[in-house]
């Protein structure tokens, strides 16, 4: 495992929103913020996953973190935020087709963001190139409070594990219940999370 950033990276991020004063059938620009623009400084929650569209994220992962906000809201947690290395009009297709009206999705079409995390990993055995690893962490201030980090981090993994980084685990650890805490002790980075250069063999 690479090192964990102390922090969030805070990164670019290319949106694609809505604008009333464009006329015609495609009303959207583009938008240029931040992470830390988008996240803010309140209690978060942050996901990220292998693909829009994909089976486990689009049918267990995204949708139960939807139906779940309001017992995260009960914990605390302001947002939550479901970031995929995908570019702006695939996140917005996705959630639009998901139906979302809580959680919110960050474009990572570059990879910068994951990256920085050290979460990149090849899938050049599905085809699809660069991608992250299935994982979440609760943020506040910018600062990685926890993090859940699926089992079996490695390039080209035959599998997609499931468990760790779900909206249930991660409740029960907001709960103070039992909880899944995963299968690799994470190497605390004391950096701001920007720029790390670890990467896996």
């Amino acid at each position: 495992m690479p090192p964990w950033p102390n922090r969030i990276p805070n990164v670019s991020h290319q949106l694609r929103v809505r604008d009333e004063s464009i006329e015609g059938d495609n009303p959207f620009r583009w938008e240029h913020k931040t992470t830390h623009e988008i996240v803010g400084r309140g209690k978060s929650i942050i996901f990220s996953l292998p693909g829009a569209f994909t089976p486990t994220c689009s049918t267990f992962q995204l949708p139960d973190f939807e139906k779940l906000f309001p017992e995260f809201q009960e914990q605390g947690v302001e947002n939550i935020f479901c970031l995929s290395v995908n570019d702006a009009f695939v996140m917005n297709c996705w959630a639009n087709d998901q139906g979302l009206n809580h959680v919110q999705v960050i474009p990572d079409g570059s990879a910068l963001f994951t990256s920085a995390m050290g979460m990149e990993v090849k899938k050049d055995n599905l085809g699809f190139g660069i991608r992250s690893w299935r994982y979440a962490v609760v943020v506040e201030n910018y600062v990685i409070q926890k993090s859940f980090v699926e089992r079996g981090f490695r390039h080209n993994a035959e599998d997609d594990p499931y468990g760790v980084s779900s909206p249930q685990n991660i409740l029960d650890f907001l709960q103070g219940k039992e909880y899944d805490t995963g299968g690799e002790a994470l190497q605390l980075n004391l950096s701001d999370g920007i720029g790390s250069k670890d990467k896996i063999g």
